[in-house]
């Protein structure tokens, strides 16, 4: 039976590539096909929504974790208590059934991003990309092979290098990282600082994920908050 997590509208996420997935876990495999939205079964949705998010982001996880090659329990506590914190316990018991049976398969990036290009928009893709780094940093380290497969997705998902640099940038502090969130160079003049916060504050404002629900809305505040403080402590360094 479905939990609240994905039984919240689940749509396109049962199509392609993730459907055949997580088919078992529905008790049947799901076939990608023009019939498949209808009858009692769920039906697929252009728009993305909290279940389908929670599923892509699940699988790319999963893919995050098996980058080093092995996945280690300690990894999973991380996860397990990254889930609890932002989903709380009974989602993310959930969610974990699903995860530990999507490390077991075998599939390629492409095709999950494929599947997640054609239904997902760039804010949807860019929070993704901040759950992914969110979870690698959770044993306090952000491992040089989880950048790569991170980096590789984004590419996968058509997203702009700077843009994913710009979000890594909030996990791996340097004396750059603020100027990387706001995707500027640190010899910009003090206009274009200001004017690089006013255009990632409207690219990466919350309400363009709010439909995906409260605990992916959380998420895209946090991002939204590392901007803020990225410019105001560029422009206590400066004087502005």
């Amino acid at each position: 039976m479905l939990g609240r997590m994905f039984g919240a509208g689940l749509g396109w996420a049962f199509a392609g590539p993730i459907g055949g997935l997580i088919g078992w876990w529905l008790g049947g495999q799901v076939d990608a096909n023009p019939n498949m939205g209808q009858g009692s079964g769920p039906r697929i949705s252009q728009r993305t929504r909290p279940g389908d998010f929670a599923i892509a982001m699940l699988v790319l996880v999963a893919a995050v974790m098996k980058a080093d090659g092995k996945v280690v329990k300690a990894e999973l506590d991380y996860v397990k208590q990254f889930l609890i914190k932002s989903f709380g316990r009974d989602n993310a018991q959930e969610m974990l059934v699903l995860l530990k049976n999507l490390l077991e398969q075998d599939y390629y990036i492409y095709e999950i991003a494929n599947q997640i290009n054609s239904h997902m928009n760039t804010a949807e893709k860019l929070q993704l990309m901040h759950v992914l780094f969110g979870i690698s940093q959770a044993d306090g380290q952000v491992h040089a092979s989880e950048v790569e497969i991170i980096r590789e997705i984004g590419q996968h998902l058509k997203l702009n290098a700077r843009d994913v640099d710009a979000i890594m940038a909030i996990f791996v502090k340097n004396t750059n990282s603020y100027y990387k969130i706001l995707e500027i160079d640190p010899s910009a003049n003090d206009q274009e600082i200001k004017k690089a916060y006013r255009s990632m504050a409207t690219r990466f404002h919350p309400d363009k994920v709010q439909h995906l629900g409260p605990e992916f809305q959380k998420m895209a505040e946090d991002k939204f908050k590392a901007i803020n403080e990225a410019y105001q402590e560029i422009k206590t360094e400066r004087g502005i």
